[in-house]
């Protein structure tokens, strides 16, 4: 499925960019590793980062900057026992209008037994007018643990841009051992967007992922958001799941990061280590 190395190529006539990723993660004596790496299309990574000693910090790069109708984009990680990676993203992602076609994203993330995954991708901006069909799926093997998150903006609300064309169908299905634990779609369009029921015309939405989480983690969250009416928190057996909507991007980031930052040391039981790309 996947060719050794980036290929450059023109893009395909008629079919957009067909790119894919896939990373594989081990653990060596002292620290996790990228231990594979196979790429297709106008997908890579850089080098890995250890900011934090044995954690390994890596960037995602989509180096057209923006995905078009007929565009593809898929990402496997394959997370082995015992590693510990974190994924993140050097910009936001942008999804521009369509005149007919979708532009599609899949991404496949397996953590294994005593593994831990944080996929923390900067937010994606879906332009007036762009159709997105995109998919998260996690497999997660018995005593691995996870946090992940989401965050969709639509339109461009710094330009005055709302969102009264185009859609996006998002796509979340997490299992344990294979069997089906959280499943969950939604459809974002003109009229969610505009609807009390939907956003409520707040351009940014969210979720965050994470487990195995603590009554504790709960409660800290909990406390976090008060009664702001715009963010939630439950928990599923031990998995914590948080929203939130806002009118802008930058505080719905913003308020991930101090849930996660809250959550972290619970979840994977180290101190919060933000990537330095956040900061750039």
């Amino acid at each position: 499925m996947f060719d050794s190395g980036y290929v450059s190529a023109s893009q395909p006539s008629g079919s957009g960019w067909q790119a894919e990723l896939a990373l594989v993660f081990e653990r060596t004596k002292d620290r996790t590793v990228l231990s594979g790496r196979k790429y297709k299309g106008p997908l890579t990574v850089q080098r890995p980062f250890y900011p934090e000693g044995d954690a390994c910090h890596v960037y995602v790069l989509h180096p057209p900057g923006g995905v078009v109708a007929g565009d593809r984009l898929t990402i496997d990680v394959d997370v082995k026992a015992g590693s510990h990676a974190l994924i993140t993203t050097p910009a936001a992602g942008k999804f521009y209008r369509s005149e007919g076609d979708f532009a599609r994203q899949s991404f496949n993330l397996s953590v294994a037994k005593g593994a831990c995954l944080e996929w923390l991708p900067q937010e994606t901006i879906i332009y007036e007018g762009a159709r997105l069909s995109s998919g998260i799926a996690i497999n997660l093997e018995p005593g691995s643990k996870m946090i992940a998150w989401e965050i969709n903006v639509l339109g461009r609300p710094a330009a005055r841009e709302a969102f009264t064309s185009g859609e996006a169908d998002l796509q979340w299905r997490i299992f344990r051992d294979h069997q089906p634990f959280f499943l969950e779609r939604s459809r974002l369009d003109a009229k969610a967007f505009a609807a009390r029921w939907g956003l409520n015309g707040q351009s940014a939405c969210g979720i965050m992922v994470a487990g195995p989480a603590s009554a504790q983690a709960l409660a800290g969250v909990q406390a976090l958001i008060g009664d702001d009416p715009d963010r939630g928190v439950t928990r599923i057996d031990d998995m914590l799941i948080c929203r939130a909507i806002d009118a802008r991007a930058d505080l719905l980031r913003l308020f991930f990061n101090r849930v996660w930052a809250l959550i972290r040391p619970d979840v994977t039981g180290k101190p919060v280590c933000s990537p330095r790309i956040w900061a750039t």
